[in-house]
């Protein structure tokens, strides 16, 4: 049957699928053999959409038909036995539609469902308290209006991300919309600043469509707890007017603390608190002023307000004026021997003591007079005052100082007539005098005009010993007394008394002295190192008494200690062992002559030939620096007697001493020539290889490889390298020697190829191999007219084109320095000719034959060696 447009074909059967086709299972065919069909049977469009339904039937020829509906219509399409019709704007939650025909006077109907859907767009939470009390409950209520089918909806109330109840709301009826969900919840601290919200979820997967949530702006939760206990408040019962005095309220169980707001004030002067918060705890201190306004008794008040609930506290606060009393002078600085008169007052009301002697009343003041002396400069007169309030007795009090001018005195106990300070450590220096006002004290050496810096701390050095004039001014007179410093300082042992060193000669008396310096006079005493007995008295000086000494001196200031070193010179003297008298120099060694000798300061040594090639010569000698310049000894050193002078400041010594040479191995090509030559056969003999040197050297040859057999004559197998080994008692020298074995020459080989004879017209070869050393030279002897070819070493002979005067004896010789050798072959030529290779028709001879590779020449014929 025909139906509608292709794009309206796609459409219906694409929502068809996704609304689940035949859900509920209804079958679209009677029992009779005519029916009608309705396409979608179930649909689920959202609120307000479109959708196509096609009514069809089986009937060939139908009287009529039509779509039965509520629901407004945009279109529709027909065709014999189906029609198609879109209804728009579906609003009621649900509606049946009713396909029908009249088909042989009886009419086929289909029924179809529709349903509608709305999302959930509008979710509400309702409005939380302000502030809600921490353990008591409180209500959450959620609102989805209009959201359905309300049997696939779910609520859900959160705690921020934590789920606090979940409603589902399936088996509900299908035409139910909109949805609440309430709950009671228990506000804790915790919850405060929390966020809650409600999240709803329209699940339509079950219909093949989708999950459509929404959720609700978050509402955030105060919470609080306010103690039911009063605040503490901490203030003074008494404020003085223009007095500061701190005051606090303290408030515990409190949150959250940083919440809360507190009122502080005096009367009806508010205070600015400080807040400090410590856990739930809350401390509001501020500082509470009086005016004289408000003298008088003051309520201080202490509110605390959280939450929209408030504590509060009331104190007490007595606000009183009390000024300080007043203490006078009539002369505050006043000559001595002046009559003063000194009076302590207060306000109304207050009692005054002037030390210790009460006024006769309170409000009159105390009085009292003295004659200045200088025993009362400085002293101190104190007035108080004592004032009732409140039932508090209260107390001030003032004090003053008289100051009487007099001249200076100087006091042993001030400024001592003698100081006596030890040299290095700080000190202050002090002179002080007594008087009013304070006397300037000068003290300068009489002698030189030096001043001491008194007061001033600074090192004591030597340079301020001495006697001082001190004097004491100031406007009333002065005072003068000689002061004497004395410094001690610990001993010095200086370069000038105690020299570091000392210089004595042997077989002369002397004495150790060493003078220290130092205050009081230090005791000096000198020990030799590793001896504990002084020295003391004169000594007849030895070599033995050289070495260090160890000079202390000690006196109450400390100790000093030098180490002093004693060397004792004497004249030069001549030891064997350090200067031997006989002495042997190994040439190219480049030793020297060591002559050490004896003495302080070192000698000198000088060694001059006095006979025979020395004479006259001076022999170098080894120094003993240890980084010596010394001259080098030439290789023609001369042997003999040599006589050695040493001299120092103390006097002089000679010795003689006998040199003689010597030298160490040495091989060159003189003595050792590199490469020799032996002949084959010849007696065996040594190699030709002798050395130089004194004493004379031994000379031993080995061959290199292979020992050389024991042979009483030469064998080619001798031929190799020899290393020979010269000895002496000074040294070795090597060198590499390469023997040769020469042999006379011998024609190991001579063949003719082809063997045994050619034909007429035929090629040969013959060829010779000899034995020899130096190679051998090849020489050839043949028939006579023969012409042949040789090669290049003469080694090859060849004949080609072979005739009857080609046969014959043929002879090769070898020859080098040592001989000759020769040896011969006969080479037979014999039988016919090759067709085509005979005689021409003239007789001249012989076929045409190619001439060899090199050209042919006769050679001499056979005969003798």
């Amino acid at each position: 049957m025909p139906g509608p447009s292709p794009g309206l074909c796609r459409a219906s059967l694409g929502l068809w699928a996704a609304l689940g086709l035949g859900l509920l299972g209804l079958s679209a065919v009677a029992q009779e053999p005519f029916w009608a069909d309705l396409q979608p049977r179930v649909a689920l469009v959202e609120r307000g959409g479109s959708l196509w339904l096609n009514c069809s039937t089986n009937c060939p020829r139908p009287e009529r038909g039509g779509l039965e509906t509520s629901l407004r219509r945009n279109g529709t399409q027909r065709g014999l036995r189906w029609l198609a019709r879109q209804l728009v704007d579906i609003r009621e939650p649900e509606t049946q539609p009713v396909c029908f025909f009249r088909c042989a006077r009886r009419t086929l109907q289909a029924r179809g469902l529709i349903r509608t859907f709305q999302r959930p767009d509008r979710v509400e939470l309702v409005p939380l308290p302000a502030w809600q009390p921490v353990g008591e409950n409180f209500t959450l209520s959620c609102r989805v209006p209009g959201a359905g089918p309300r049997g696939s909806l779910t609520l859900t109330l959160l705690r921020g991300a934590q789920e606090l109840i979940r409603r589902s709301f399936a088996g509900e009826p299908p035409r139910a919309r909109g949805a609440v969900l309430t709950a009671t919840v228990l506000a804790r601290r915790e919850d405060h600043g929390a966020n809650f919200s409600c999240r709803a979820e329209l699940d339509l997967r079950p219909h093949g469509l989708g999950l459509f949530e929404n959720s609700s702006a978050p509402r955030e939760l105060r919470t609080f707890a306010l103690s039911p206990d009063p605040p503490r408040l901490a203030a003074p019962r008494l404020l003085e007017v223009g007095s500061e005095r701190p005051v606090s309220c303290t408030l515990d169980e409190l949150f959250p603390a940083s919440e809360a707001g507190v009122y502080l004030a005096l009367g009806d002067h508010r205070l600015s608190p400080e807040i400090t918060l410590e856990g739930d705890a809350l401390v509001a201190t501020a500082t509470a002023t009086a005016n004289a306004e408000q003298e008088g008794a003051r309520q201080l008040v202490c509110r605390v307000t959280l939450g929209g609930e408030s504590r509060e506290t009331r104190e007490n606060v007595t606000v009183y004026s009390f000024p300080a009393p007043v203490l006078t002078l009539s002369e505050p600085s006043a000559p001595e021997g002046k009559v003063v008169t000194v009076t302590c007052a207060a306000g109304a009301g207050a009692l005054v003591t002037l030390d210790g002697i009460p006024a006769e009343v309170p409000g009159q003041p105390a009085q009292l007079q003295l004659n200045a002396t200088e025993d009362d400069d400085e002293r101190s007169f104190f007035c108080d005052a004592v004032l009732e309030v409140a039932g508090e007795t209260l107390s001030k009090n003032k004090s003053a100082e008289l100051r009487v001018l007099y001249a200076p005195r100087l006091d042993d106990s001030d400024c001592p007539r003698s100081w006596t300070w030890p040299e290095g450590p700080e000190q202050t220096l002090r002179c002080e005098a007594r008087g009013n006002p304070t006397p300037s004290v000068h003290c300068e050496r009489p002698d030189s005009g030096a001043v001491l810096a008194l007061g001033l701390l600074g090192p004591v050095t030597r340079a301020l010993a001495g006697t001082y004039r001190c004097t004491a001014a100031n406007v009333q007179g002065q005072a003068v007394k000689d002061v004497t410093l004395t410094v001690e300082y610990a001993p010095v042992l200086d370069s000038v008394g105690c020299p570091e060193h000392i210089t004595w000669l042997e077989g002369t008396e002397v004495s150790l002295s060493c003078v220290a310096h130092g205050v009081p006079p230090p005791n000096v005493s000198c020990v030799r190192s590793g001896e504990a007995r002084v020295l003391e008295g004169l000594l007849h000086v030895g070599r033995e008494h050289a070495g260090t000494y160890r000079c202390e001196a000690t006196n109450p200031q400390g100790s000093a200690a030098k180490n002093v070193a004693v060397t004792v010179e004497y004249g030069p003297s001549f030891e064997e062992p350090s200067c031997p008298s006989n002495w042997t120099w190994v040439e190219g060694s480049g030793q020297l002559f060591s002559c050490e000798v004896d003495g302080k300061p070192e000698p000198s040594v000088e060694c001059i030939g006095s006979e025979g090639t020395s004479e006259g010569m001076l022999l170098p000698l080894a120094s003993s620096d240890s980084n010596p310049r010394v001259p080098s000894i030439s290789s023609d050193l001369a042997p003999g007697i040599y006589i050695c002078n040493a001299t120092n400041r103390h006097g002089s010594t000679v010795k003689a001493v006998a040199v003689s040479t010597e030298s160490p191995p040495q091989m060159d090509e003189s003595t050792c020539p590199s490469h020799q030559t032996w002949l084959e056969g010849a007696e065996a003999a040594a190699l030709a290889c002798d050395a130089r040197g004194r004493p004379s050297p031994q000379v031993r040859c080995s061959r290199e490889g292979v020992p050389r057999p024991q042979r009483l004559r030469v064998s080619r197998e001798d031929a190799g390298t020899y290393h020979c080994l010269a000895t002496n008692m000074h040294g070795t020298d090597t060198r590499t020697v390469t023997v040769g074995v020469e042999y006379r020459p011998v024609v190991a080989e001579l063949a003719a190829s082809p063997p045994g004879g050619v034909r007429p017209g035929g090629n040969f070869t013959l060829t010779c191999r000899a034995e020899a050393w130096p190679p051998a030279q090849i020489s050839w002897r043949a028939p006579p007219g023969a012409l042949i070819g040789l090669s290049s070493n003469n080694s090859t002979l060849s004949v080609a084109g072979a005739m009857g005067s080609h046969g014959g004896e043929y002879e090769c010789a070898a020859t080098n320095a040592h001989g000759r050798h020769a040896r011969r072959i006969t080479v037979r030529v014999a039988g016919k000719w090759p067709r085509g290779r005979g005689q021409g028709a003239a007789g001249a001879g012989p076929a045409p034959w190619a001439p060899p590779p090199r050209p042919c020449f006769p050679l001499p014929p056979c005969g003798g060696d």
